[in-house]
């Protein structure tokens, strides 16, 4: 198996070092709604970056590198490892149906990913587990899109399906004993379930290089996260407006 990986990283290498490679950056601003009770937004600067060289990707703020795949003009397929981060989570004082309870924290996920294209459709699965220790498990994503065009203007929607797992939701959505309110918050411990979502990402050049990069999406939580508590909305939606930089090298 050491020695497949290597003969791989190889491949991919001598096809990576035949092309000119596209490498795309920016910056803007992230907001991400929460679907506690009373919590605000979430607000932060992000970092865009879209990079593939058949050997390592970034897409935006996921990382990973291939093992083992085929990369054609008319088609590609690849099996990676990768990692992301995990942006949920609140504090107790973030509003006062929280006060009392404990500190849900980010994480950071990594695992397997199968990605398939064939000319502007593709689809992609991830199994991915918590690697920090928060809500020790692992979800299961996969996500089909296909890519669009109208004048300047190009729209690359997908479709999103997340089996999230009951530790998972618990972690996130659940009401421990030690945390519950006689009254007012009583104990709840959520089941697993499936999220779906659907997003595009839009962009219209501004100049050869320079472009305009929006990011919208939609996500509805499981049934049994919504009967919690402490939550009050099906939906969580974010979206990113960023000015982003292509180039070659």
């Amino acid at each position: 198996m050491k020695y497949l990986l290597i003969l791989s990283l190889f491949f991919f290498t001598l096809n990576a070092a035949d092309a000119k490679q596209k490498v795309t950056i920016g910056l803007g601003p992230y907001i991400q709604t929460q679907p506690y009770k009373d919590v605000s937004p979430l607000l932060v600067p992000s970092p865009v970056i879209f990079f593939d060289n058949s050997l390592f990707y970034i897409r935006w703020s996921r990382f990973g590198m291939y093992f083992l795949g085929k990369k054609e003009k008319e088609y590609a397929w690849g099996f990676s490892i990768t990692a992301q981060p995990r942006t949920y989570g609140y504090k107790a004082n973030d509003s006062k149906t929280l006060k009392g309870m404990d500190e849900r924290k980010t994480s950071f996920e990594a695992g397997l990913a199968f990605s398939a294209s064939y000319h502007k459709k593709h689809i992609e699965t991830m199994l991915l587990t918590d690697m920090l220790g928060r809500y020790n498990s692992w979800i299961f994503k996969t996500e089909i899109g296909d890519e669009y065009h109208l004048n300047k203007l190009s729209f690359y929607p997908s479709l999103i399906v997340i089996y999230q797992s009951q530790k998972f939701l618990d972690y996130y959505y659940g009401v421990k004993e030690s945390e519950k309110i006689d009254g007012i918050r009583p104990a709840y411990t959520p089941s697993d379930g499936v999220l779906f979502g659907a997003q595009t990402y839009i962009s219209y050049p501004l100049t050869k290089k320079l472009s305009t990069l929006i990011n919208i999406r939609a996500d509805l939580i499981p049934q049994t996260a919504y009967n919690s508590p402490i939550v009050n909305d099906r939906f969580i939606y974010s979206g990113l407006l960023s000015l982003i930089y292509t180039f070659e090298y």
